[in-house]
């Protein structure tokens, strides 16, 4: 229930910041290096979104349905069978926007951005590399209780978030 009311929230969020950027003044626009107050508006709304899915979840992949490091990433915790969360970019109605954000919390703007247990791991062949180290599924085994079971959470056969 609750998960469902942010995203309501979020949804909101997502239209009003297109809303604003609809103007003639451009709003969602960089000017001169600088952030204009929308974007930075919405860019909060997406950062606190990153970081609710992330914290809800033991593993979040951020990833795009054609990218093949994002499929490397899905495949290992498809090959050790771990359930995941992820959010595919490219069909997410403010995707340009939660990758930005992905590049405020972890410095990286590359796909795909794995997390467990709240801390991003990287990409697909460090999420490949930690699994061939024999140091992935202890990661995950350290997932806290709160992630286990949240509603939402599940593999990448369910429907991604949109």
């Amino acid at each position: 229930m609750l998960a469902r009311q942010f995203h309501s929230f979020l949804s909101f969020c997502c239209f009003w910041s297109m809303f604003s950027w609809i103007g003639a003044a451009w709003c969602g626009c960089r000017r001169m290096g600088n952030l204009t107050s929308s974007t930075a508006g919405s860019s909060t709304a997406c950062v606190q979104y990153v970081e609710e899915v992330v914290s809800q979840n033991c593993v979040v992949i951020f990833s795009k349905t054609t990218c093949p490091y994002c499929k490397m990433a899905k495949n290992v915790f498809n090959e050790i069978g771990t359930n995941y969360k992820v959010i595919e970019l490219d069909e997410h109605n403010d995707g340009r926007r939660l990758q930005e954000a992905l590049a405020q919390v972890t410095g990286a703007r590359t796909v795909p951005r794995v997390f467990i247990n709240g801390n991003c791991i990287g990409g697909g062949s460090d999420t490949k590399q930690l699994h061939q180290q024999g140091k992935l599924l202890p990661l995950i085994e350290r997932c806290a209780p709160c992630c286990s079971g949240i509603e939402g959470s599940g593999s990448g056969q369910f429907e991604p978030d949109k």
